[in-house]
């Protein structure tokens, strides 16, 4: 069981943890497009979010993070962004994984991915990226796909990060980034530039590495903890 800041309370429905407020009811958050379109998800971004907003291909996408992750064995893992649980294709099923999203309709359907995927003991929170509830260094490895330019405060993310991740831990991010939008497509949130991640995790501690494979304008990069 993961371990959680003092004071911090749940309630676990179908498999998902919810943060109690102080008035005992579950927080709720604004999904992107609303747990009633849940059941859609997987179908918009196969079929419209990657060729058609991002210029990218899902199995070009999973076969860069599988290449990248194929060693990850054993290690506590936290997702930013869990979705619908997309990391299922790529992320070994050893690891003790943690997901974590604004939508508790999305986690519903995580849940059901990662047990049938054999991922022992998975947990899910609903909770904001800029405000984790767990420890201080509880993890080995953080996963943000497709999520970092979707959060309002990046810079508070990217603290949180630091904060839960053990020294020397490692985030693995994928991101669409301006330069690399050839169609000029509009895509929704904050996007930086690669120079602009680059700066933004260096100035918080970490050590960092651009993946060189390209798929569309997706950036896919690496920062270690120091």
């Amino acid at each position: 069981m993961t371990v959680l800041k003092n004071n911090t309370r749940t309630i676990l429905r179908k498999g998902v943890h919810f943060l109690l407020g102080p008035d005992g009811k579950p927080r709720r958050y604004k999904p992107w497009l609303g747990d009633c379109f849940a059941f859609l998800y997987d179908f918009i971004m196969i079929h419209s979010v990657f060729p058609a907003k991002l210029g990218a291909k899902v199995s070009v996408h999973h076969d860069i993070l599988r290449q990248e992750l194929h060693e990850v064995q054993g290690k506590k893992v936290i997702e930013l962004g869990t979705g619908t649980g997309d990391s299922i294709n790529f992320l070994p099923n050893d690891n003790r994984y943690v997901g974590t999203d604004i939508s508790p309709g999305l986690l519903k359907r995580a849940v059901g991915k990662f047990r049938s995927a054999g991922f022992a003991g998975a947990e899910f929170y609903v909770v904001t990226a800029a405000d984790l509830p767990f420890t201080a260094e509880s993890f080995d490895l953080c996963l943000c796909l497709l999520s970092l330019n979707f959060f309002e405060d990046a810079l508070s993310v990217i603290q949180e990060i630091s904060r839960v991740l053990t020294h020397g831990a490692l985030l693995v991010c994928a991101v669409p980034v301006p330069e690399r939008n050839d169609r000029k497509s509009t895509i929704h949130g904050t996007l930086y530039t690669e120079d602009e991640l680059a700066r933004m995790f260096q100035d918080h501690g970490f050590r960092f590495e651009s993946i060189a494979q390209r798929n569309g304008t997706i950036f896919y990069f690496r920062a270690l903890k120091s």
